[in-house]
Formats: structure tokens, C-alpha cells, sequence
């Protein structure tokens, strides 16, 4: 489970920009991306791991995350070449929706 939980705040953390988000809205998204009719999870858990995710993964300048500077915001750092390739995997997952095909009524006529 906890990779999907990598796998959910990368890609908040992606979705939300430069700006960032809070732990507190990060362990939201999370736990609504994970809780699930058969497989419920507390929120109170994901809080904390997301908090430990975050702080692990923050630390050294080079990482994958960083702190924007005001407390309990992290956003992805991008002069960390990790974060580059993260933003290429997330940008192809993306439905391409430039040239839709046109629709056409292949319905037989009534009359």
C-alpha cells in the first residue's frame, strides 16, 4: 500500500505546481484516492505517513521534494533531475485530446 501512497502524493504534489500544497491537504487527497468501499484506511494513518514521506524525502537539496519555504508546504523540486523525469512519466499518462476524431451518424434512417 505505501507505494501507491509514493505514487498518489507525486502526483498531487505534480498536479499542484509551483505554489504547493499543505501536509494537511496532501493526506486528504491521499487517503480519498485510497479509501475504498472494501479497504478502508484512518485518516489519522495516512496523515502520518504522508508527513514521514514528506519529511524523508525532503531533506537534501537534491531531493525529489521540497519545502517552498513556508511551514508544512512542500512542492516537487525542480532542479532535481528524479522530479524531471517524474514530470515526463505523469505528462504521458495525460489523455492527448488535440485532434478528437469527428463523430458520425452511422444510424440507419427511419424514413
Amino acid at each position: 500500500m505505501a507505494t501507491s501512497y509514493d505514487d498518489t502524493i507525486l502526483k498531487v504534489l505534480t498536479e499542484a505546481g509551483k505554489e504547493g500544497l499543505s501536509v494537511q491537504k496532501i493526506a486528504h487527497h491521499v487517503f480519498n484516492a485510497s479509501n475504498t468501499f472494501f479497504e478502508t484506511v484512518s485518516l489519522e494513518e495516512v496523515h502520518r505517513y504522508v508527513q514521514q514521506y514528506l519529511l524523508r524525502n525532503s531533506r537534501h537539496s537534491d531531493s525529489i521534494i521540497e519545502s517552498t519555504g513556508t511551514r508544512g508546504i512542500y512542492r516537487i523540486n525542480e532542479k532535481s533531475s528524479a522530479s524531471q523525469q517524474l514530470m515526463l512519466m505523469f505528462s504521458d499518462e495525460e489523455p492527448q485530446a488535440e485532434n478528437p476524431k469527428p463523430v458520425i451518424d452511422q444510424s440507419l434512417s427511419l424514413f
